[in-house]
Order: structure tokens, then C-alpha cells, then sequence
């Protein structure tokens, strides 16, 4: 029997290289990678967790200082804890006042505060490290500080997140299982808490984060986050509004604008074959009149867009970044 002839390698199918969930950054990659494979290969796809992406990380935020915000009016402010002995989560909305946190346990508690880069220049810095992103999908830097064993329990973000461990150490699961080319995981949620709890959880991955490190993930990923001391974690969190969202607003924008004169009309009414029916050339009628608003205009659009996405949800006046140009130099400069 001949033997049989070696293959060409050039012909041989290459297994890919499964790509990996962890990576170590550098300093000329800070995503571990040029952004264009992280957007590429991770982005809105699959998580990753990057060591040591901010190196030396020193956060310019403590937690009192977070303390401190919390009680302020217009802040969005949530303090979440966890009764390990029942089960039971406690939710309270801010703003809080400053004796609300001495009497506070040292385990099983988190203060969130949303829109900290509204508010603290040194913080909203830190978004020129994502200038891989178009500005206005960041929607804001939230802070949450955890005493011992704090976490907001098990749950999936409906929006992309990077999640910066600024002090301290948190303990990350995350349930990869989609990524991983499984059945993705069922998403219903507990029916006895405040916040929407994942019912059933299975990680898949586990990590410890240190400070610098920074975890992004897609979409509808579960995760869990526990810290494994007193820590404080910076989540950079893009902006995603449903369908729902955007159609209310635009046609409340759309209304706000209507001109009251143009109205529905049918100087061409022809006698009905049926009193009762809504006919085709009604429905025409409609259509010109709902086109009379120029909902389609791509300028209008543009316009609308602009404003709904770079509006701010906190209340109060915004702290201007330095070298600022003032509202009239700005409107001149458009």
C-alpha cells in the first residue's frame, strides 16, 4: 500500500483561536489592544476584563466625598442593603443627610450616586480615556461605594458598561454563556425586592478586581458584583434609550411644534358607499396630514436627536469643565 501523500499546509483549515475574556493592557494599548479590534472583536459582542488599564490608579474621589454628594439636592443617590440573616434588600433614595451614614453597618451595604462627571471635573477627565466612543453615547460615570460584602445582587444592564475598580478589591461573576456559543441564559427576575434581581444566576467567569482594573460589559450580560473590602468602582455607562424612549420623545417634540392650523381636510369627500367605514381615501388624508409635521426630515431629526441625547437627567447646575467657553462664546462659535 502507497503511502499516503502529506498534506499541504497551506491547505489545511485553521482552527481560530477562541478570543480571550481577560487581557493584560499596556501602555501604548490600554485596552489591552488598538481600539479598532476592541470595537471590532468586544464591543456590544462579548465582555472583557483588562488588567491593570489605568495604571497606578489613584481615585480622586472618596468615599466621603461620594457621602457628601449623596446629600445633595438634584444628586441621584440610592443606598441598597442586604439583611443576609432574612434575605431581605432595603432601597432608599437620596438626597441623604449626613447623619444617615455614622450609624451605618461596615458590611452588606453600597452607596450609588449617577452623574458624578456632571458634577466633579477631576472625575468627568477620566472620560478622555474612552475617546474610542462617539461623546455622546456616554451617557455618565456613576460611583458606587461598598462596605464589605456590598453588592446590588445579581442583575444584566440593558446598556454597555466599563467598570473601573478605583479602591479596594470587588469580586466580579459574570455569566458569559452567550459568548461562549451556549443558550443564553434565562433573564426573569425576583418579584420580592425593590430592583430588578436576576431569579436565577449561574457565572460562568470569576474575578478579583484590583485597583486599575476595568471590566466591560455588552448588554444583557448577568453579573454579580461583591466587594471583598471597602472599595469604590467607577461604572462608565453608555447611553441606550429603548424604541419606546425615543418615539415618546420625538413625537412630544413633534407636537410642541405642531402648527394648530393644519388640520385634517376632505374638500375632495366623495359620497360614502358606507357611512361607517374609515375608506382608503381617509386613510390618505391622514397620511398627508401626519407628513405635514416632516417627521422624516433628516435635519429635524438630526436636531432632536442632538438634544434628547446629550440631555441631562440630574437636576441643579453642572459643574463647567476648566477652560470652558462661556454660553456666549459657545453660541457664537455655532
Amino acid at each position: 500500500m502507497a503511502p499516503s501523500a502529506s498534506r499541504d499546509p497551506s491547505t489545511m483549515k485553521k482552527t481560530p483561536v477562541p478570543l480571550p475574556f481577560e487581557i493584560q493592557a499596556t501602555r501604548q494599548h490600554p485596552l489591552g489592544m488598538p481600539p479598532e479590534r476592541f470595537l471590532r472583536d468586544y464591543w456590544h459582542k462579548r465582555p472583557l476584563l483588562i488588567r491593570n488599564a489605568f495604571p497606578d490608579f489613584q481615585t480622586p474621589v472618596l468615599p466621603e466625598d461620594l457621602a457628601g454628594l449623596a446629600c445633595e439636592e438634584g444628586v441621584l443617590a440610592r443606598l441598597i442593603s442586604l439583611d443576609r440573616a432574612s434575605g431581605a434588600w432595603n432601597v432608599r433614595t437620596g438626597p441623604f443627610q449626613e447623619e444617615d451614614f455614622p450609624g451605618l453597618p461596615d458590611h452588606d451595604w453600597t452607596l450609588l450616586v449617577q452623574d458624578v462627571d456632571k458634577w466633579d471635573p477631576d472625575i468627568r477627565a477620566l472620560l478622555e480615556q474612552f475617546r474610542f466612543l462617539p461623546r455622546w453615547r456616554i451617557d455618565d460615570i456613576m460611583i458606587s461605594f461598598a462596605a464589605t460584602g456590598g453588592s446590588v445582587g445579581a442583575h444584566v444592564d440593558h446598556y454597555d458598561v466599563f467598570l473601573l475598580q478605583a479602591h479596594g478589591h470587588r469580586r466580579w461573576q459574570i455569566d458569559a454563556s452567550v459568548a461562549l456559543g451556549r443558550k443564553a441564559p434565562p433573564l426573569d427576575f425576583r418579584d420580592d425586592v425593590d430592583i430588578k434581581l436576576l431569579r436565577r444566576f449561574a457565572p460562568t467567569h470569576d474575578w478579583v478586581l484590583a485597583p486599575g482594573d476595568m471590566l466591560y460589559l455588552p448588554p444583557l450580560v448577568p453579573h454579580h458584583g461583591i466587594a471583598e473590602d471597602p472599595c469604590l468602582t467607577f461604572s462608565v455607562g453608555m447611553r441606550a434609550p429603548s424604541s419606546a424612549e425615543l418615539i415618546g420623545d420625538w413625537l412630544d417634540t413633534l407636537i410642541a411644534d405642531a402648527d394648530e392650523a393644519v388640520r385634517y381636510h376632505d374638500e375632495d369627500l366623495g359620497l360614502p358607499a358606507d357611512p361607517y367605514e374609515i375608506d382608503a381615501a381617509a386613510m390618505n388624508r391622514v397620511v398627508e396630514a401626519l407628513n405635514a409635521l416632516r417627521m422624516n426630515d433628516p435635519d429635524r431629526l438630526g436636531d432632536w436627536f442632538g438634544r434628547f441625547m446629550t440631555t441631562y437627567r440630574a437636576s441643579g447646575e453642572v459643574v463647567a469643565a476648566p477652560g470652558s467657553l462661556p454660553r456666549e462664546a459657545l453660541e457664537q462659535a455655532l
